[in-house]
């Protein structure tokens, strides 16, 4: 594998003590491109978030406090990466906005109290917010908005602290001895699955806009894949030519682009419909121009922007599903990680602390308020296994590039000029290959087992029931006690709640064997290399080695590598 030991870890910020150096001077030609790179490749996830939580925030037409929550999650985001590859687990991982509290968001938003209040002229309360003529109105507007944030912030805020506590204090090996394929493969399929309306709504702006969009991210991330474009990098004092796989690494930037160029031509030629009724309007790129030019060149988050979060003990019940479904994730993209960037499997103290920092990560986050919390990217590490640069410096480049675009006002204020029906094409492939990373877990399962079939059949169909007809039988729950209702609504019209609950529940009740299960595939899949790879080094946080090593008070943090030397594994 080429392994290096690094002393104490002071070199580590450069690159993992595993990194192979077969392809040395091809990997330094392009090391400024990867810094770009893993930021590219992270647009299309981070902007999503905003753009799906505008229309329940009440913030449609309000391009300003759009642009403005596109810049804090860049902000945040790199603050969390920063976090994350210097204490946290630190592999190369890129954090950024979860899909897996969209989901309960949506849920939270959609109570009654939460409900946006009717619009009294749009395009008049816009004109007035522009000209600045009637800034109570404008101040009542932006309350209606900053209110529901809050209640996110709040419930983001305290469902976090669930993340801190399973990372430090240890428990997140025992929380693994029960969560098998079979109750992660239904939550995670149905957080793609119970966003198809936000994808219905944006493509049929315009369907044809969003087929070719579509059709654009296919052509560069399956049909032309295998295509590399040669690329010309100054290094030793002359210029070398080296193959890149541009296609393969940027197909949804590329398709997204594309469909956006296409909008830009149809719109200058007047082809697309200039009146808001008519059929393909959505499609214009000119109809939030003015997103741009009143964006501040410069806008510094911070936090409690929107003011303080509240908490409700509804919001924060609903909120901790998300907090569960994005720790199963992340600890599988740990591994993945890794594997792909030459490093030992991560031990367990590196994966108490990674979680416990992703839990600091969306404390920050609800601080901020950016209206999500943040996990690990995977699309990021499947660009470590094509480009083969497993290097924390080029992510802590990415990071800062992050929180310094995040300041720049213009930048977010870009994005909210991308057309609706581009927003849906992308949605249809990035939600779709949400739902199939969810079945990918069932590689593990014997289904050829009825038990196994049953559990997930009923587990994924039942995520997708209750919670439609909770939604169209608003009201129905009366206990007599508002909060008990509000938090009975909220967690069974969460989609991935209602899946992972129950796969978790029969999973572990209906008799089976591990390997029936997957227990067994997916531990020997996880843990298999652990035994054979034994230097864990570059997981050790830098320049606290020795202190660590002195005092023996620290054996006993399971977050520490001391504590682990004679507890391995998560068995």
């Amino acid at each position: 594998m080429g392994q290096r030991k690094l002393q104490n870890g002071q070199r580590e910020s450069e690159s993992l003590c595993c990194h192979c150096t077969s392809t040395t001077e091809i990997k330094s030609a392009v090391l400024k491109v990867h810094r770009y790179q893993h930021y590219i490749l992270a647009f299309g996830g981070i902007i999503a978030i905003p753009l799906i939580l505008a229309e329940p925030l009440c913030i449609k037409d309000n391009n300003v406090a759009k642009s403005q929550l596109i810049s804090t999650i860049f902000f945040v985001s790199g603050l969390c990466t920063l976090l994350q590859t210097c204490i946290g687990i630190r592999l190369p991982i890129l954090q950024g906005g979860t899909f897996s509290f969209i989901t309960p968001t949506l849920a939270i938003l959609a109570l009654p109290k939460w409900q946006c209040p009717e619009p009294n002229g749009p395009v008049m309360l816009s004109m007035q917010m522009q000209n600045g003529t009637s800034s109570l109105q404008m101040e009542k507007s932006d309350e209606v908005w900053m209110s529901r944030i809050r209640e996110i912030q709040g419930a983001i805020l305290v469902s976090s602290l669930l993340q801190i506590i399973l990372g430090f204090s240890g428990l997140v090996g025992l929380v693994l001895k029960f969560i098998g394929p079979l109750a992660i493969a239904p939550t995670i399929n149905l957080i793609g699955l119970s966003l198809f309306i936000e994808a219905g709504k944006k493509c049929g702006g315009h369907w044809g806009i969003a087929a070719l969009t579509v059709g654009l991210i296919l052509l560069f991330s399956q049909y032309l894949s295998k295509v590399n474009v040669p690329m010309i990098a100054y290094k030793d004092k002359k210029w070398k030519v080296f193959q890149y796989p541009l296609f393969k690494l940027f197909s949804a930037l590329f398709g997204m682009c594309g469909g956006w160029l296409v909008c830009f031509l149809l719109t200058i030629f007047d082809v697309l419909p200039s009146k808001s009724e008519q059929y393909g309007f959505s499609a214009r790129t000119d109809i939030s121009h003015d997103a741009v030019t009143n964006a501040p060149w410069f806008h510094v988050p911070y936090p409690g922007q929107w003011g303080w979060p509240t908490v409700s003990v509804s919001s924060v019940l609903g909120m901790i599903a998300g907090v569960l479904a994005s720790t199963m994730e992340s600890i599988g993209d740990y591994y993945a990680c890794a594997r792909l960037s030459g490093a030992p499997p991560p031990p367990t103290h590196a994966i108490n602390r990674g979680i416990a920092v992703e839990g600091i990560g969306c404390i920050l986050a609800a601080l901020w308020g950016t209206g999500n919390g943040t996990t690990s990217y995977s699309q990021n590490i499947a660009a470590l296994g094509i480009t083969k640069v497993g290097s924390r410096l080029v992510l802590q480049t990415t990071g800062i590039l992050m929180i310094v675009l995040g300041i720049f006002g213009k930048f977010g204020a870009v994005f909210i000029t991308i057309p609706d029906p581009v927003i849906g094409g992308m949605f249809l492939v990035m939600f779709g290959m949400i739902a199939a990373v969810g079945i990918s877990n069932l590689q593990y399962v014997d289904l050829n087992s009825s038990r196994n079939l049953l559990i997930l059949g009923f587990s994924t169909f039942s995520g997708l029931v209750l919670p439609t007809w909770f939604h169209s039988n608003a009201g129905i729950i009366d206990t007599g006690v508002k909060e008990l209702d509000q938090v009975i609504v909220v967690l069974f019209t969460t989609h991935m709640f209602i899946g992972g609950f129950f796969g978790f529940v029969l999973d572990n009740t209906i008799p089976g064997t591990d390997k029936e299960r997957g227990i067994k595939s997916w531990r020997d899949k996880v843990h298999g290399e652990s035994q054979s790879m034994c230097d864990h080094s570059c997981y050790e946080i830098p320049f606290c080695s020795r202190v660590f090593k002195r005092f023996r008070c620290f054996q006993y943090l399971p977050f520490l590598p001391s504590y682990m030397t004679t507890r391995e594994g998560l068995e």
